[in-house]
């Protein structure tokens, strides 16, 4: 039985929080070695696996941010990181950087704070840890990094269908594929019960790699020396992580989730295919990680496909503005209807009426473009949605007056002008934009000493563009501000993300958090 770990601690005093011991165990080690060789942690790492330390070693931040670019690197520009001297204010400008850098990549930090972090609440700090891991996993877990993934396809089946898989699945689907061309009977449908023998495991790994790992596991009857002989293979070919033998005749699903994860990026032994996905863009990323960060269920990995039922777009409305959905008119669970396909296209004809009730722009709009997955009119709606829960989050914090783009330029100016700098700008479309020094200047005017302006290059060049615009929203993480837009979204002046970027520190500007 898994060990469970109980404390005392959170909003309230009175309140109890439990985490497992297993669990924290296997992250741990996944940090000291994916992290063992950076300078800047060299008085932390290795942290002992089987004590608390790893909730001591995360308090400044440096280490959690650090596992953030590992995940998904260039999530933030490391310049900006307090390694020095580093007291309470600095401390939690780097949980700050943390955690709106973990809101970018797609994870749900609803209630986390920086104290929480600084304070290494231990169900909290586990949490994330693992939402960092498993984005990080999944990340290269598709057609685009993995085009021989077209070998799982199904007969009869398209590659749309096998888009619309999650990772999870594509992960089962992976192993049951070299199960099947081994011969083998078996087929397994989780990573929890099915793989408590360790017969999968033994066999997908004697498919990898025939020459370094042999079946004579499955001759030990005892299922934990068996799974010890297993994962003993699994470290000659460097994929002993995240589970012990424990962890698999238990049937931990998310260690062996994560262990299943590593190993397909590690060796995935498919043959090549001529075969060119469509990759996902930078704009569709973008609104992708926002709605994850909203914490969204199921787990938006597709933005079309995984928003064709409605249900998605109807949790957004309510978390943008609650009380505006009527729950008796959403369809919940529209597959388990006798007709799915007419409760999904009720549900996407609902997101386009609560979208009127706000005054978005959806002439055109039907639900049943939802449904279809247009690509235009979905990133239509989405954007409009993160637009609106900005202007909200503004309007409430301005006492309730009604903001517009305009008001948002003229305050930026204001600000930037009243710190002594001389940058400007016209509107979010101004090219002058390009070079990020506007917006390190707003981010240095709301907070002052925020920017190293020795950090900061000056002249042209698209180098020292794509440096500052790096800095810029780092920098902007780093005060308190959820930014969604990226540093290439500044150097070529998408305005809608500028805009984003702007309202965003104007946010912390007034008072207010995301």
């Amino acid at each position: 039985m898994a060990q469970v770990h109980v404390y005392q601690g959170g909003a309230t005093t009175a309140s109890s929080h439990s985490f497992s011991d297993e669990e924290k165990a296997a992250f741990t080690d996944y940090i000291n070695n994916s992290l063992g060789h950076d300078a800047d942690l060299k008085g932390k790492l290795p942290i002992p696996l089987h004590d608390l330390s790893l909730f001591a070693a995360v308090n400044d931040g440096i280490l959690l941010c650090k596992l953030i670019n590992f995940a998904v690197p260039g999530t933030l520009d490391e310049r900006v990181l307090n390694k020095k001297a580093l007291n309470a204010f600095k401390m939690a400008e780097n949980q700050n950087l943390c955690i709106n850098s973990a809101k970018a990549i797609g994870c749900n930090v609803i209630n986390m704070g920086a104290q929480d972090l600084i304070e290494g609440k231990p169900h909290l700090v586990l949490g994330l840890v693992w939402q960092i891991i498993r984005i990080g996993l999944f990340s290269k877990i598709n057609l685009v990094n993995h085009p021989e993934l077209y070998r799982l396809l199904e007969p009869g089946e398209t590659v749309d269908a096998l888009l619309k898989l999650p990772p999870d699945q594509i992960l089962l689907r992976w192993v049951n594929y070299h199960l099947k061309n081994a011969g083998h009977p078996k087929k397994i449908n989780n990573f929890a019960g099915d793989i408590k023998d360790s017969e999968a495991y033994t066999v997908l790994l004697n498919q990898l790699n025939p020459q370094k790992c042999d079946l004579k596991p499955l001759a030990e009857s005892d299922l934990s020396k068996r799974a010890d002989l297993m994962l003993q293979r699994a470290d000659k070919i460097d994929c002993r992580k995240f589970v012990s033998p424990k962890d698999i005749t238990t049937g931990n699903a998310k260690l062996n989730l994560a262990f299943v994860a590593n190993l397909f990026n590690t060796c995935p032994g498919l043959a090549p295919v001529e075969y060119t996905p469509v990759e996902e863009t930078r704009e569709e990323k973008t609104f992708r990680n926002w709605m994850n960060s909203l914490g969204v269920d199921p787990f938006v990995n597709n933005l079309y496909t995984d928003l064709r039922d409605g249900i998605v777009l109807i949790q957004l409305f309510k978390a943008v503005c609650p009380g505006i959905v009527d729950d008796k008119r959403v369809n919940w669970h529209p597959d388990k209807a006798l007709s799915p396909q007419m409760k999904k296209l009720e549900n996407c004809n609902y997101a386009v009426e609560l979208g009127k009730q706000l005054k978005f722009s959806v002439v055109g709009i039907g639900g049943s473009d939802i449904l279809e997955g247009n690509k235009t009119l979905t990133l239509s709606v989405v954007y409009q949605l993160m637009r609106f829960h900005l202007l909200l989050i503004l309007e409430k914090l301005g006492g309730g007056k009604k903001i517009q783009d305009a008001d948002i330029i003229q305050w930026a100016n204001q600000q930037v002008s009243s710190a002594g700098k001389s940058t400007s700008m016209k509107d979010f479309k101004d090219a002058s934009l390009k070079n990020g020094l506007f917006l390190i200047d707003l981010v240095d005017a709301v907070r002052p000493g925020a920017v190293d302006y020795s950090l900061v290059e000056k002249g042209d060049g698209e180098d020292k563009y794509t440096l500052n615009a790096k800095y810029a929203v780092s920098a902007a993480r780093k005060i308190g501000a959820t930014i969604f837009a990226l540093p290439e979204d500044i150097t070529e002046v998408k305005n809608k993300m500028i805009m984003t970027f702007v309202a965003s520190v104007m946010v912390v500007a007034l008072g207010g958090n995301h």
